[in-house]
Protein backbone atom coordinates (compact mmCIF):
# COMPACT_ATOMS: atom_id res chain seq x y z
CA UNK A 1 0.00 0.00 0.00
CA UNK A 2 1.26 3.39 -0.94
CA UNK A 3 0.68 6.89 0.76
CA UNK A 4 -1.49 7.45 -1.97
CA UNK A 5 -3.50 4.14 -1.58
CA UNK A 6 -3.27 4.74 2.40
CA UNK A 7 -5.35 8.47 1.65
CA UNK A 8 -7.98 6.88 -0.64
CA UNK A 9 -8.24 4.20 1.80
CA UNK A 10 -8.99 6.67 4.65
CA UNK A 11 -11.35 8.84 2.22
CA UNK A 12 -13.59 5.61 1.44
CA UNK A 13 -13.79 4.90 5.14
CA UNK A 14 -15.16 8.24 6.10
CA UNK A 15 -18.18 6.88 4.65
CA UNK A 16 -18.62 3.50 7.16
CA UNK A 17 -18.71 5.51 10.51
CA UNK A 18 -16.41 4.00 13.42
CA UNK A 19 -13.60 1.76 13.63
CA UNK A 20 -10.03 0.75 13.04
CA UNK A 21 -7.88 0.54 10.50
CA UNK A 22 -5.14 -1.83 11.25
CA UNK A 23 -1.73 -1.80 8.85
CA UNK A 24 0.91 -4.48 8.91
CA UNK A 25 3.86 -5.01 7.15
CA UNK A 26 6.28 -8.02 7.21
CA UNK A 27 7.49 -7.17 11.18
CA UNK A 28 5.57 -3.51 11.66
CA UNK A 29 1.98 -2.86 13.16
CA UNK A 30 -0.22 0.20 13.03
CA UNK A 31 -3.57 1.03 14.44
CA UNK A 32 -5.25 3.88 13.33
CA UNK A 33 -8.69 4.33 15.44
CA UNK A 34 -11.26 6.49 13.37
CA UNK A 35 -14.89 7.85 14.73
CA UNK A 36 -17.23 9.23 11.58
CA UNK A 37 -14.62 9.71 9.40
CA UNK A 38 -11.99 11.73 11.72
CA UNK A 39 -8.92 10.44 13.37
CA UNK A 40 -8.87 9.66 17.34
CA UNK A 41 -5.38 8.43 17.76
CA UNK A 42 -2.69 6.62 15.50
CA UNK A 43 -0.49 4.00 17.42
CA UNK A 44 2.33 1.94 15.65
CA UNK A 45 3.95 -0.66 17.24
CA UNK A 46 7.68 0.38 17.77
CA UNK A 47 7.93 2.88 20.58
CA UNK A 48 4.06 4.06 21.65
CA UNK A 49 4.64 5.41 24.86
CA UNK A 50 7.88 7.29 23.82
CA UNK A 51 6.24 8.64 20.98
CA UNK A 52 3.02 9.15 23.41
CA UNK A 53 4.96 10.87 25.87
CA UNK A 54 7.42 13.13 23.95
CA UNK A 55 4.07 14.39 22.15
CA UNK A 56 2.79 15.52 25.69
CA UNK A 57 5.82 17.02 26.94
CA UNK A 58 6.12 18.75 23.48
CA UNK A 59 2.79 20.35 23.80
CA UNK A 60 1.72 19.63 27.22
CA UNK A 61 4.58 20.46 29.29
CA UNK A 62 2.72 20.74 33.12
CA UNK A 63 0.51 17.98 32.53
CA UNK A 64 1.53 14.49 34.52
CA UNK A 65 -0.14 12.11 32.73
CA UNK A 66 1.34 8.99 34.19
CA UNK A 67 -0.02 9.92 37.32
CA UNK A 68 -3.94 9.69 35.76
CA UNK A 69 -3.94 5.70 35.04
CA UNK A 70 -5.52 4.76 38.59
CA UNK A 71 -8.94 6.81 37.05
CA UNK A 72 -9.09 4.59 33.19
CA UNK A 73 -11.36 2.44 32.16
CA UNK A 74 -13.19 1.32 29.29
CA UNK A 75 -11.90 -0.21 26.00
CA UNK A 76 -10.43 2.48 24.40
CA UNK A 77 -6.82 2.90 24.09
CA UNK A 78 -5.28 4.56 26.40
CA UNK A 79 -3.90 7.20 25.14
CA UNK A 80 -7.75 8.40 23.72
CA UNK A 81 -8.79 7.85 27.42
CA UNK A 82 -6.73 9.76 29.06
CA UNK A 83 -6.95 12.88 26.10
CA UNK A 84 -10.23 12.63 27.47
CA UNK A 85 -9.60 12.51 31.04
CA UNK A 86 -6.71 15.75 30.80
CA UNK A 87 -9.85 17.83 28.56
CA UNK A 88 -12.57 16.92 31.08
CA UNK A 89 -10.70 17.97 34.23
CA UNK A 90 -8.95 21.02 32.14
CA UNK A 91 -5.27 19.95 32.53
CA UNK A 92 -5.20 20.58 28.76
CA UNK A 93 -6.84 22.39 26.47
CA UNK A 94 -8.30 21.43 23.19
CA UNK A 95 -5.66 23.03 20.93
CA UNK A 96 -2.75 21.01 23.14
CA UNK A 97 -4.87 17.39 22.64
CA UNK A 98 -5.25 18.45 18.85
CA UNK A 99 -1.50 19.19 18.52
CA UNK A 100 -0.96 15.84 20.81
CA UNK A 101 -2.78 14.16 18.27
CA UNK A 102 -1.22 15.34 15.01
CA UNK A 103 2.56 14.76 16.34
CA UNK A 104 1.91 10.78 16.83
CA UNK A 105 -0.35 10.94 14.01
CA UNK A 106 2.57 12.90 11.61
CA UNK A 107 5.47 10.57 13.64
CA UNK A 108 3.71 7.01 12.61
CA UNK A 109 3.45 8.14 8.88
CA UNK A 110 6.89 9.29 8.93
CA UNK A 111 7.24 5.43 8.92
CA UNK A 112 4.53 4.34 6.56
CA UNK A 113 5.62 6.80 3.83
CA UNK A 114 8.30 4.51 3.40
CA UNK A 115 6.54 0.97 3.31
CA UNK A 116 5.14 0.31 0.12
CA UNK A 117 4.26 -3.11 1.42
CA UNK A 118 1.64 -2.58 3.91
CA UNK A 119 -1.58 -4.89 3.90
CA UNK A 120 -4.36 -3.34 5.86
CA UNK A 121 -7.75 -4.62 7.73
CA UNK A 122 -10.63 -2.83 8.89
CA UNK A 123 -13.13 -3.73 11.85
CA UNK A 124 -16.14 -1.84 12.05
CA UNK A 125 -16.94 -0.97 15.55
CA UNK A 126 -19.37 1.16 18.04
CA UNK A 127 -17.67 2.68 20.64
CA UNK A 128 -18.71 5.51 23.03
CA UNK A 129 -16.82 8.84 22.03
CA UNK A 130 -16.90 11.40 24.32
CA UNK A 131 -17.78 14.58 22.92
CA UNK A 132 -14.12 15.86 23.59
CA UNK A 133 -12.77 13.49 21.82
CA UNK A 134 -14.93 14.05 18.38
CA UNK A 135 -14.02 17.93 18.62
CA UNK A 136 -9.80 17.30 18.89
CA UNK A 137 -10.15 14.53 16.57
CA UNK A 138 -8.77 15.45 12.93
CA UNK A 139 -11.04 16.19 10.24
CA UNK A 140 -10.29 14.79 6.82
CA UNK A 141 -8.93 18.12 6.19
CA UNK A 142 -6.67 17.96 9.21
CA UNK A 143 -4.79 14.31 8.15
CA UNK A 144 -4.54 16.03 4.91
CA UNK A 145 -2.71 18.71 6.20
CA UNK A 146 -0.62 15.85 8.54
CA UNK A 147 0.19 13.86 5.58
CA UNK A 148 1.74 16.63 3.72
CA UNK A 149 3.99 17.49 6.25
CA UNK A 150 5.03 13.98 6.60
CA UNK A 151 5.64 13.67 3.53
CA UNK A 152 8.04 16.39 3.68
CA UNK A 153 10.00 15.63 6.39
CA UNK A 154 10.22 12.31 4.65
CA UNK A 155 11.88 13.67 1.43
CA UNK A 156 14.46 15.73 3.44
CA UNK A 157 15.23 12.66 5.81
CA UNK A 158 15.86 10.45 2.10
CA UNK A 159 17.57 13.44 0.33
CA UNK A 160 20.27 13.72 3.17
CA UNK A 161 20.71 10.61 2.84
CA UNK A 162 19.03 8.64 5.70
CA UNK A 163 16.96 6.69 4.17
CA UNK A 164 18.81 3.73 5.80
CA UNK A 165 18.58 4.64 9.34
CA UNK A 166 15.22 5.19 11.70
CA UNK A 167 14.88 8.17 14.11
CA UNK A 168 13.80 5.31 16.85
CA UNK A 169 17.67 4.20 17.00
CA UNK A 170 19.32 5.72 20.07
CA UNK A 171 22.94 7.29 19.87
CA UNK A 172 25.60 6.10 22.17
CA UNK A 173 29.49 7.36 22.53
CA UNK A 174 31.83 4.30 22.06
CA UNK A 175 34.82 6.59 23.28
CA UNK A 176 35.34 9.75 24.87
CA UNK A 177 35.52 12.95 23.16
CA UNK A 178 35.91 16.54 23.60
CA UNK A 179 32.45 17.92 24.57
CA UNK A 180 33.26 21.11 22.43
CA UNK A 181 33.93 18.92 19.13
CA UNK A 182 30.16 17.23 19.83
CA UNK A 183 27.24 18.62 17.66
CA UNK A 184 24.89 18.17 20.30
CA UNK A 185 25.80 17.88 24.47
CA UNK A 186 26.65 14.51 25.88
CA UNK A 187 23.79 13.94 28.25
CA UNK A 188 22.03 12.73 24.57
CA UNK A 189 24.45 10.71 23.76
CA UNK A 190 24.35 7.82 26.12
CA UNK A 191 21.90 5.24 24.82
CA UNK A 192 18.65 6.37 26.77
CA UNK A 193 17.41 8.87 23.78
CA UNK A 194 16.30 8.31 20.23
CA UNK A 195 16.69 10.88 17.46
CA UNK A 196 13.03 11.64 17.72
CA UNK A 197 13.62 12.34 21.48
CA UNK A 198 16.58 14.34 21.23
CA UNK A 199 14.83 16.53 18.04
CA UNK A 200 12.28 16.88 20.48
CA UNK A 201 14.21 18.15 23.06
CA UNK A 202 16.60 20.20 21.17
CA UNK A 203 13.55 21.79 19.12
CA UNK A 204 15.18 20.68 15.69
CA UNK A 205 14.37 18.79 12.86
CA UNK A 206 15.10 14.99 13.28
CA UNK A 207 17.09 15.55 10.29
CA UNK A 208 19.25 17.89 11.36
CA UNK A 209 20.12 16.09 14.34
CA UNK A 210 20.92 13.01 12.51
CA UNK A 211 22.57 14.52 10.24
CA UNK A 212 24.92 16.35 12.98
CA UNK A 213 25.77 12.79 14.30
CA UNK A 214 26.83 11.14 11.27
CA UNK A 215 29.95 12.19 10.74
CA UNK A 216 30.85 10.70 13.97
CA UNK A 217 29.26 7.60 13.45
CA UNK A 218 31.35 7.55 10.36
CA UNK A 219 34.96 7.88 12.56
CA UNK A 220 33.43 4.90 15.05
CA UNK A 221 32.98 7.70 18.13
CA UNK A 222 29.15 7.34 18.09
CA UNK A 223 27.03 4.14 17.55
CA UNK A 224 23.14 4.43 16.62
CA UNK A 225 22.07 1.49 18.45
CA UNK A 226 17.87 0.02 19.19
CA UNK A 227 16.23 0.51 22.77
CA UNK A 228 13.24 -0.26 24.31
CA UNK A 229 10.30 1.84 24.47
CA UNK A 230 9.70 3.61 27.58
CA UNK A 231 7.28 1.08 30.09
CA UNK A 232 3.30 1.72 30.24
CA UNK A 233 2.47 3.34 33.60
CA UNK A 234 1.27 0.52 36.02
CA UNK A 235 -1.42 1.47 39.13
CA UNK A 236 0.08 1.38 42.15
CA UNK A 237 -1.61 -1.21 44.23
CA UNK A 238 -2.79 -0.48 48.29
CA UNK A 239 -0.25 -1.22 51.08
CA UNK A 240 -1.34 -4.87 52.74
CA UNK A 241 -0.39 -6.00 55.92
CA UNK A 242 3.21 -7.67 55.43
CA UNK A 243 3.00 -11.45 56.38
CA UNK A 244 5.05 -14.19 56.00
CA UNK A 245 4.57 -16.65 52.68
CA UNK A 246 4.79 -20.30 52.34
CA UNK A 247 5.95 -21.99 49.28
CA UNK A 248 1.90 -23.17 48.32
CA UNK A 249 0.56 -19.37 49.30
CA UNK A 250 3.29 -17.89 46.37
CA UNK A 251 2.75 -20.65 43.94
CA UNK A 252 -0.91 -20.00 44.34
CA UNK A 253 0.49 -15.83 43.36
CA UNK A 254 1.69 -16.83 39.86
CA UNK A 255 -0.02 -15.63 37.59
CA UNK A 256 -2.22 -18.59 36.06
CA UNK A 257 -1.48 -19.23 31.91
CA UNK A 258 -3.74 -17.35 29.56
CA UNK A 259 -5.57 -18.49 26.78
CA UNK A 260 -7.68 -16.10 24.32
CA UNK A 261 -10.43 -17.70 22.93
CA UNK A 262 -11.15 -16.18 19.02
CA UNK A 263 -14.65 -17.00 18.77
CA UNK A 264 -17.91 -15.16 17.97
CA UNK A 265 -20.10 -17.82 19.72
CA UNK A 266 -21.50 -17.11 23.29
CA UNK A 267 -22.42 -20.45 24.03
CA UNK A 268 -18.82 -21.85 22.43
CA UNK A 269 -16.99 -19.19 24.85
CA UNK A 270 -19.12 -20.07 28.00
CA UNK A 271 -18.22 -24.02 27.49
CA UNK A 272 -14.44 -23.30 27.27
CA UNK A 273 -14.40 -20.66 30.28
CA UNK A 274 -15.89 -23.74 32.09
CA UNK A 275 -13.74 -26.46 31.20
CA UNK A 276 -10.51 -24.11 31.57
CA UNK A 277 -11.11 -21.50 34.22
CA UNK A 278 -11.54 -24.52 37.02
CA UNK A 279 -8.48 -26.05 35.56
CA UNK A 280 -6.76 -23.32 36.29
CA UNK A 281 -6.37 -20.98 33.20
CA UNK A 282 -7.60 -17.02 32.84
CA UNK A 283 -9.43 -17.31 29.34
CA UNK A 284 -9.61 -13.88 27.17
CA UNK A 285 -12.65 -13.25 24.96
CA UNK A 286 -12.22 -12.12 21.63
CA UNK A 287 -15.09 -12.19 19.60
CA UNK A 288 -13.81 -9.84 16.50
CA UNK A 289 -10.37 -10.98 15.83
CA UNK A 290 -9.38 -7.41 13.86
CA UNK A 291 -10.95 -4.90 16.87
CA UNK A 292 -9.42 -7.31 19.75
CA UNK A 293 -5.77 -7.73 18.04
CA UNK A 294 -5.12 -4.80 20.57
CA UNK A 295 -5.91 -6.60 23.26
CA UNK A 296 -3.93 -9.56 21.96
CA UNK A 297 -1.02 -7.27 21.82
CA UNK A 298 -1.50 -5.81 25.21
CA UNK A 299 -2.14 -9.34 27.18
CA UNK A 300 0.41 -11.55 25.13
CA UNK A 301 -1.74 -14.96 26.07
CA UNK A 302 0.28 -18.19 26.52
CA UNK A 303 -2.00 -19.77 23.93
CA UNK A 304 -4.89 -19.07 21.29
CA UNK A 305 -8.07 -20.97 20.82
CA UNK A 306 -9.20 -19.76 17.07
CA UNK A 307 -12.46 -20.72 15.05
CA UNK A 308 -12.78 -20.70 11.77
CA UNK A 309 -16.02 -19.42 11.10
CA UNK A 310 -15.66 -15.72 12.37
CA UNK A 311 -17.92 -12.66 11.14
CA UNK A 312 -16.02 -10.53 8.51
CA UNK A 313 -13.20 -12.59 8.52
CA UNK A 314 -11.54 -16.00 7.65
CA UNK A 315 -10.09 -17.99 10.39
CA UNK A 316 -7.25 -19.19 8.21
CA UNK A 317 -6.41 -15.62 6.82
CA UNK A 318 -6.48 -14.63 10.77
CA UNK A 319 -4.31 -17.41 11.61
CA UNK A 320 -2.02 -16.68 8.43
CA UNK A 321 -1.80 -12.71 10.19
CA UNK A 322 -1.09 -13.58 13.75
CA UNK A 323 2.13 -15.60 12.34
CA UNK A 324 3.45 -13.06 10.92
CA UNK A 325 3.16 -11.28 13.57
CA UNK A 326 6.46 -11.09 15.25
CA UNK A 327 4.32 -11.19 18.96
CA UNK A 328 2.85 -14.17 18.19
CA UNK A 329 5.39 -15.96 15.93
CA UNK A 330 5.92 -18.75 18.44
CA UNK A 331 2.43 -18.53 20.64
CA UNK A 332 0.32 -22.00 20.21
CA UNK A 333 -2.77 -21.39 18.15
CA UNK A 334 -5.29 -24.19 18.08
CA UNK A 335 -7.58 -24.30 15.53
CA UNK A 336 -11.34 -25.12 16.47
CA UNK A 337 -13.76 -26.32 13.68
CA UNK A 338 -16.49 -28.52 12.53
CA UNK A 339 -15.15 -29.18 9.37
CA UNK A 340 -12.01 -31.73 10.37
CA UNK A 341 -11.15 -33.25 6.80
CA UNK A 342 -7.43 -33.87 5.44
CA UNK A 343 -7.25 -30.95 3.81
CA UNK A 344 -8.53 -28.71 6.45
CA UNK A 345 -6.12 -29.90 8.28
CA UNK A 346 -3.59 -29.69 5.81
CA UNK A 347 -4.81 -25.42 4.97
CA UNK A 348 -4.83 -25.19 8.87
CA UNK A 349 -0.98 -26.53 8.69
CA UNK A 350 0.39 -23.96 6.02
CA UNK A 351 -1.22 -21.00 7.69
CA UNK A 352 0.86 -21.73 10.79
CA UNK A 353 -1.41 -23.38 12.91
CA UNK A 354 -0.12 -25.58 15.78
CA UNK A 355 -2.91 -27.83 16.13
CA UNK A 356 -6.30 -28.83 15.02
CA UNK A 357 -9.41 -29.44 17.10
CA UNK A 358 -12.66 -30.33 16.15
CA UNK A 359 -15.64 -28.36 18.09
CA UNK A 360 -17.54 -28.84 20.42
CA UNK A 361 -14.18 -29.70 22.12
CA UNK A 362 -14.36 -32.71 24.71
CA UNK A 363 -13.11 -31.53 28.03
CA UNK A 364 -9.98 -34.25 28.72
CA UNK A 365 -8.80 -33.87 24.95
CA UNK A 366 -9.08 -29.98 25.44
CA UNK A 367 -7.04 -30.07 28.40
CA UNK A 368 -4.66 -32.71 26.91
CA UNK A 369 -3.61 -30.54 24.12
CA UNK A 370 -3.74 -27.31 26.09
CA UNK A 371 -1.35 -28.49 28.88
CA UNK A 372 1.20 -30.04 25.97
CA UNK A 373 1.77 -26.83 24.65
CA UNK A 374 1.93 -25.08 27.85
CA UNK A 375 3.86 -26.99 29.72
CA UNK A 376 7.04 -26.63 26.75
Amino acid sequence: MTLTNLTKELDHLNKYGDGELILRNHSVIWNLYLARGQLLYAIGEVHPVRRWDRAVKQHCPKWDWSAEFSQLSGNQPWECKLLDLGLNQKRLSLIQANSVIRTVFEECLFDLISDPDLKSFWSSHQETISTYCRVVSLSTQGIQSVFTKAMKIQRKWQATGLEHLSPTLAPVLLQQADPQMLPIIDEYLNGKFTLWDIATQLEQSVTEVTTSLIPLVEKGILQLQEIPDLPVPTIKQPLTEKRSLTDKSLKFQEKPPLIACIDDSPVLTLTLKKILTPAGYDVLSIPEPMRGFGELIEHKPDLILLDLLLPNADGYSICKFLRETPVFKNTPIIILTAKNTPIDRARAQLVGATEFLTKPPQPQELLQIVQRYLEK
